[in-house]
């Protein structure tokens, strides 16, 4: 079964499967205290019910909702992801949106008015995000991310539904059983479609494949938000951060803090995944301003920390690489710690490493001193911000300012080391 036919079959299966194993399981409404292996069966279902929920098992895991805690996209691009050609292009203003969605280009940077003045319809960062504005109707918004089990999907989850709570709406929050599988997020946007959602909040696995359900929701007047990976045209607009921002910023506090010399490893996210080329991107383009540096290994770790320990290992078993290191770019937290207990196992010292998320885990680690820097990218904050702005446009047409609007960006001093980790903690995370 293959192709729009196989996932329509597919989409109709999805969609007798969802509302079936919903009801079973007894989770109508977004939770979040439960894990896809917590699904119980009421007792007194029929034994057609029980063989019915038997086959949609799988698909009903996409339908839980649990929270736990954060880091990058996944290690895995799921099928059918390509690369993307980056074009990094700031400019001072950035691109309107469109009334028809459709027209919409995606870009990969955020203007330098998006990031410090545009005005935001949120107040705070993190778990203090909040807003006035409230919804006028009983809207159904969908958050879809790509897996149910890395810390930063999560946290986009307890934001959507944090932002449901608050400004009055229903928010489900959904992830493909097969993890990263871009043909199970077709399915379940092509089912929700057919629904008649009032709009989703998306976490693509390929920017690419997930184009299709894009142009099927502006057929039906559903507006999409990209967070992470954006489609190529279509989104109602992008948020989260400027990848590349991420990338650039964090590289520069090692390079600096390595006194501009030495060699420096990245350990890359899924290959041809957008953010992650976007984030690589920033951290090469830094290194690059420093005539004293080079690149003496850039290698994918998949954003796993078991994997990035195992890369490491191997890398540091290399003279020629192992010495003069001074820093280690990584494209999210979880490689970073990887990486942390590779140098750790190898006695090695005055290696400076960064990562990107400033989750529970990296947190304490900058205040164990063995992380130099990561980035705060706010999933929880970010989902909040999108929701929000899809209550705007349903309430009464109203569009965001840019297409690209980043959260967090400078203006919420994103950066956290040992000088502002505490202050994080206590009044800024996103994490529980």
């Amino acid at each position: 079964m293959t192709g729009k036919a196989g996932r329509k079959e597919a989409g109709e299966a999805f969609s007798s499967c969802f509302f079936f194993a919903a009801e079973a399981a007894n989770i109508w409404t977004v939770t979040a205290d439960i894990h896809p292996d917590d699904i119980i069966i009421r007792e007194g279902a029929s034994d057609m019910k029980m063989k019915r929920t038997k086959k949609c098992l799988a698909i009903a895991a996409a339908v839980v909702m649990g929270i736990t805690l954060c880091a990058c996209g996944s290690g895995n691009k799921g099928t059918g992801a390509t690369e993307s050609k980056l074009e990094l292009k700031e400019t001072e203003k950035g691109n309107k949106v469109n009334e028809d969605f459709s027209l919409n280009v995606n870009t990969n940077r955020a203007s330098d008015y998006a990031k410090k003045e545009l005005v935001l319809p949120v107040k705070g960062i993190g778990r203090g995000i909040s807003t006035d504005v409230k919804a006028k109707k009983k809207y159904k918004i969908v958050v879809m991310t790509r897996n149910s089990t890395n810390p930063y999907m999560i946290g986009m989850w307890a934001g959507g539904a944090q932002a449901g709570k608050d400004m009055g709406l229903e928010v489900q929050t959904l992830a493909p059983s097969n993890q990263d599988n871009i043909d199970d997020q077709l399915t379940i946007m092509e089912s929700l479609i057919d629904q008649n959602v009032d709009g989703f909040v998306i976490h693509p696995s390929d920017s690419k494949g997930i184009q299709p359900m894009i142009d099927a929701a502006n057929e039906k007047g559903i507006p999409v938000v990209a967070i992470g990976t954006a489609p190529d045209t279509g989104a109602f607009m992008r948020t989260g951060v400027d990848y590349y921002e991420t990338g650039y910023l964090v590289t520069k506090e090692l390079c600096e803090a390595a006194g501009g010399k030495g060699k420096a490893i990245i350990l890359e996210g899924p290959a041809g995944v957008q953010n992650m080329e976007e984030r690589k991107a920033g951290i090469k383009d830094a290194i690059a301003e420093y005539p004293d540096m080079e690149i003496a290994a850039s290698q994918t770790a998949n954003c796993k920390r078991d994997e990035a320990m195992r890369v490491m290992e191997n890398l540091l078993a290399k003279e020629d690489i192992a010495d003069g290191l001074t820093i280690v770019s990584c494209c999210n937290d979880e490689m970073a710690i990887g990486a942390i207990q590779a140098l750790k196992a190898k006695h090695m010292k005055n290696v400076f490493v960064g990562g990107a998320d400033a989750s529970k885990d990296a947190s304490q680690a900058v205040k164990d001193g063995d992380l130099y820097v990561t980035y705060n990218t706010d999933p929880y904050g970010s989902t909040y911000l999108a929701v929000t702005y899809l209550v705007q446009y349903l309430n009464d047409k109203t569009l965001p300012e840019e297409y690209f609007i980043p959260f967090p960006s400078e203006r919420h001093n994103p950066l956290i080391t040992k000088d502002n980790v505490q202050e994080y903690i206590d009044q800024y995370r996103w994490f529980e």
